[in-house]
């Protein structure tokens, strides 16, 4: 199974959200197929189908979650070091062609958030630098065709 790369925070988060899940949007929607079988003839019911679907949904949500938490390896901090990129740092980079510097902090799949510059290890940019140190130049081949950075700093 995939590894999932979470911090302690993001770890808790997602234990919050699969108990929201489990405790309060399971039993809402049970009971709504409840009352929407009060209505009789199922084959031409569109609540119960309605709320059958948003059943699956929601089991599949949790499913997800549970596999998540179940394959999560914790980052911890203070076994990271700031010589090379690595999930969990933030990292600095030179982007040559736009002459601009951009900055992230890398993360597991579940918890990047790229508006706000939280990328996962797995994108491309991510998969890229990771092992590579500070003053190495990266080319990184997006959709968008080849950018280089330049390794400015790597904070933890």
């Amino acid at each position: 199974m995939e590894k999932h790369y979470l911090t302690p925070e993001g770890k808790a988060q997602l234990e919050e959200k699969l108990n929201f899940y489990k405790t309060v949007k399971r039993p809402d929607v049970v009971k709504r197929i409840g009352i929407a079988r009060e209505f009789g003839d199922l084959s031409e019911n569109s609540e119960y189908d309605a709320a059958k679907d948003e059943q699956a949904q929601i089991e599949s949500e949790i499913a997800e979650m549970e596999a998540i938490l179940l394959n999560a390896e914790i980052i911890d901090k203070k076994n990271l070091h700031s010589d090379t990129v690595n999930v969990g740092c933030s990292v600095k980079l030179y982007d040559e062609e736009f002459d601009e510097e951009v900055e992230y902090r890398i993360s597991g799949s579940s918890e990047s958030d790229p508006k706000n510059g939280v990328i996962s290890n797995v994108s491309p940019v991510g998969k890229a630098l990771i092992g590579h140190k500070k003053g190495e130049i990266v080319s990184v081949k997006t959709p968008g065709g080849v950018t280089n950075y330049k390794i400015v700093s790597i904070n933890i």
